[in-house]
C-alpha cells in the first residue's frame, strides 16, 4: 500500500502535536517541575531564571529540577504562593501567554492523583503541567446508515485558534470540576444541547500528546465522548464561543482533516473517531499503527 497525501498530512499533524518527544526539542534542556519530589511538569530553560527571582517560592534549580519550597506544604499555600508570582510576572508583561486570564486548573502527577495545587490556565504551559479536557464527537446516523458529523466553527474572537473548525463541544477541566459535569456544561453552553441529550454521551477514548511552542510545553489529555444526536436536532450557538455549526458527511470531514482549517487537537479527536468507527482500517491504511500510537502518547 502506498502512503497517500492525506496519510502524510495526518502524520505531520501527529508529529507536530508530539514534537516535545522528537529529536531537536527543548526537552533535554528542560527542568523537571517538582512538588514534594513528584514531577508535575516541565520548565523550559528561559523560564527558570524568571522563577529564580522568587526564591521564597521556588528553590534554586538542582539536579535538573525546579521545586516548590518545602514550607509550601498545603494545597492552598502552594496555590496562593504561585499565583502571587504569576500575577507579578503578568504585570512585567514579558510573557505573551499571561496576557489572558482564564480558569484555575489542578496540578498533579497523574489525573487520578489528588491535586497538589491549582494554577491559572494561561500559565500552565510555562510549567508544562498536565492539562485535562473533554471533547465531544456529535454525529448523526441516517436511516440508510450514513454517518455525518457536527462540527463547530470557532468564533473569530476566541483567544486561541480563532475561526478554526472544532468538535461540536469541548472544554478544559477546571479545578474541582468532574469530567461528566464539564461535558454537560460545555454541551449546553456552546451548542445548546440539553442535558437530557448530553448525558447520553458515551466515554470512548482518551487522546494524549505533548508539544512545545513559543508559549511553553503543552502536556494534554483529552477525555473523548461520542454523542449520537437525533436526526432532527440542530446545535445552536450559545455562549458566543462558536460562530456556526455544520453537519457534514463523514468523508467530507475526513477530507477537511488534511487542511489547515482544523484546530489541531480537535483534528486528532476526529481521527480517533474515524479509527474507532472503522472508517480507517489497517488493511487499507498503511499508517494505521502510526496513527493509533500518535493519538495516545504520554510522557513519564
Amino acid at each position: 500500500m502506498a502512503k497517500s497525501a492525506w496519510s502524510e498530512k495526518m502524520l505531520q499533524l501527529l508529529r507536530r502535536m508530539n514534537n516535545f518527544s522528537l529529536p531537536g526539542s527543548c526537552r533535554p534542556e528542560c527542568f523537571r517541575f517538582e512538588i514534594n519530589d513528584a514531577q508535575v511538569g516541565w520548565i523550559r530553560p528561559h523560564v527558570a531564571p524568571l522563577l529564580a527571582r522568587h526564591p521564597e517560592v521556588f528553590a534554586p534549580p538542582h539536579g535538573g529540577a525546579v521545586a516548590l519550597r518545602p514550607g509550601l506544604d498545603t494545597y492552598d499555600r502552594r496555590s496562593a504562593a504561585v499565583d502571587a508570582v504569576l500575577q507579578s510576572m503578568r504585570q512585567e508583561d514579558h510573557l505573551s501567554c499571561l496576557k489572558g486570564w482564564r480558569d484555575e486548573y489542578s496540578v498533579m502527577p497523574k489525573f487520578s492523583d489528588p491535586p497538589m495545587m491549582w494554577m491559572e490556565r494561561a500559565a500552565t504551559s510555562l510549567f508544562g503541567v498536565k492539562r485535562g479536557g473533554v471533547h465531544i464527537n456529535g454525529y448523526t446516523v441516517s436511516e440508510g446508515g450514513e454517518v455525518s458529523m457536527w462540527l463547530a466553527r470557532r468564533s473569530s474572537t476566541k483567544q486561541t485558534y480563532p475561526g478554526l473548525l472544532d468538535n461540536v463541544a469541548a472544554g478544559g477541566l477546571a479545578a474541582g470540576v468532574g469530567v461528566k459535569h464539564t461535558l454537560v456544561k460545555e454541551c449546553q453552553e456552546e451548542a445548546c444541547i440539553p442535558a437530557a441529550i448530553a448525558e447520553k454521551a458515551r466515554p470512548v477514548s482518551t487522546v494524549s500528546y505533548t508539544y512545545e511552542e513559543e508559549d511553553g510545553v503543552f502536556a494534554e489529555n483529552q477525555f473523548v465522548f461520542d454523542l449520537e444526536l437525533p436526526r432532527d436536532f440542530k446545535p445552536r450557538v450559545g455562549d458566543g464561543e462558536v460562530h456556526e455549526f455544520y453537519l457534514l458527511p463523514i468523508e467530507k470531514v475526513k477530507e477537511l482533516l488534511a487542511t489547515e482549517d482544523f484546530k489541531p487537537n480537535c483534528a486528532m479527536v476526529v481521527l480517533d473517531f474515524l479509527i474507532r468507527h472503522s472508517f480507517i482500517e489497517p488493511d487499507t491504511e498503511p499508517c494505521y499503527q502510526e496513527f493509533v500510537a500518535g493519538l495516545h502518547q504520554t510522557l513519564e
